[in-house]
């Protein structure tokens, strides 16, 4: 309990550790250190919310919670080396920090643009307070945004530009949106949705180049050009975890730790988008990129670093918001899954639940937030919930109210 603690990043996982431990009676010297000069923040509403409406970034915890709780908030710099016998990191400033208990929290960055033009003026990713607080500067001045990459920070930042009247294009190179995250019959129904509201979006195009042109931006497509005033990519993340790998710790698609999230040194913990984890529900390791996941994670760590250990076994689920459209989804879906629709697409309001080898796995819902709640308890349940269950309930809150189900 007076271990001195040492946290790398301080995003949602890193926070959420800091508050946990000290919620569970931690005493020791506990380090926060962020790379970012800004107070950490919350980072989803950058591409739902900051880039559309241009509010401020909503802190995760005021201005007086880490003095009050005697967390070191380390600002401004980053972690450079560790140094796993001596049991310290050395920060770029200089700044050299012992530890008995080191957790990388240090989440994932954007993967570059692999084609020419990526980095010119006007070209963004989106994932950090100031890339968002770059484009909502250029958006005051746009007509014409294109973006590259139909996943939930590519739609999600096309959706609040058309709200701003942007004309917006979005160019994805696989055959539907939301394909590495979604279901086909719901990626085909944001597909129309999208285009239903005035976004230009286009499959099977990937981009060969970006040039600058008299009338501000070219984007070469494989089947043509697009003019553009911004714009605007999300192809994917790629977990920080070179400093752990240069520590010696095992990385594959992120740090890898076992189920108490400890990698291989145990004194070295991982948590959050860089953590890669085995997963009771799931036949591989997985790497999730959500809040829910950090959360979680960090709450479950927090545990352990206080000699309560514990096992990761939380479900996973996320949420989209896409314009007028709120996509919840719980569990882990596989492409071979097989889906069946609850409710009525055309109505704006449906659920699609998939199933694998018979059994629920996972419920992608539509404006359906009912759905979504009753999705998560009858998957956190463990019990097997078949097709012909849910098919023949009027609704899976009623499923989950009359079957036989321990919740």
């Amino acid at each position: 309990m007076d271990d001195r603690v040492v946290i790398l990043g301080a995003g949602h996982a890193g926070v959420q550790l800091a508050a946990s431990l000290r919620e569970a009676g931690h005493r020791g010297p506990l380090t926060l250190v962020s790379q970012e000069s800004a107070l950490p923040y919350q980072r989803p509403p950058l591409s739902k919310d900051l880039a559309g409406a241009g509010t401020e970034p909503l802190a995760l915890r005021p201005s007086d919670f880490y003095a009050e709780r005697d967390i070191v908030l380390a600002s401004g710099g980053r972690a450079v080396s560790v140094d796993r016998d001596a049991r310290t990191v050395g920060l770029s400033d200089g700044t050299v920090l012992a530890y008995d208990r080191l957790v990388f929290a240090t989440g994932a960055r954007n993967r570059p643009l692999p084609c020419e033009g990526g980095e010119l003026p006007g070209v963004h990713p989106l994932r950090a307070l100031e890339d968002a607080l770059s484009l909502r500067r250029e958006l005051d001045a746009a007509r014409r945004v294109v973006v590259i990459g139909a996943g939930f920070i590519g739609l999600e930042f096309a959706a609040a530009a058309r709200e701003r009247g942007l004309e917006v294009t979005v160019l994805e190179y696989a055959e539907r949106p939301l394909g590495r995250a979604a279901s086909a019959p719901l990626s085909s129904w944001f597909l129309q949705a999208h285009r239903a509201n005035g976004i230009d979006l286009r499959c099977n195009e990937g981009v060969r180049r970006i040039r600058r042109s008299e009338g501000g931006l070219e984007v070469d497509s494989d089947a043509r050009s697009y003019r553009a005033d911004l714009v605007v990519y999300g192809i994917g993340v790629q977990p920080n975890s070179e400093l752990a790998e240069d520590a010696g710790l095992a990385c594959e698609n992120g740090i890898l730790v076992d189920e108490r999230l400890q990698t291989c040194d145990p004194r070295i913990f991982a948590i959050g988008d860089c953590a890669n984890f085995p997963l009771a529900t799931s036949p591989q390791r997985v790497r999730l990129e959500s809040v829910q996941n950090a959360n979680d994670q960090a709450r479950t760590l927090a545990h352990t670093l206080t000699g309560t250990p514990q096992a990761y076994a939380e479900l996973p689920w996320f949420w989209s918001i896409q314009g007028a459209h709120r996509l919840q989804i719980a569990g882990l879906s596989a492409p071979e899954d097989e889906p069946v629709l609850l409710g009525a697409p055309d109505s704006g309001k449906f659920s699609v639940a998939l199933f694998r080898e018979g059994l629920l796995v996972a419920v992608e819902s539509v404006n359906k937030p009912a759905d979504h709640i009753a999705a998560r308890k009858l998957l956190a349940s463990g019990a097997p919930v078949t097709a012909a269950m849910v098919q023949a309930s009027a609704s899976l809150k009623d499923l989950l109210r009359n079957a036989p189900i321990p919740v």
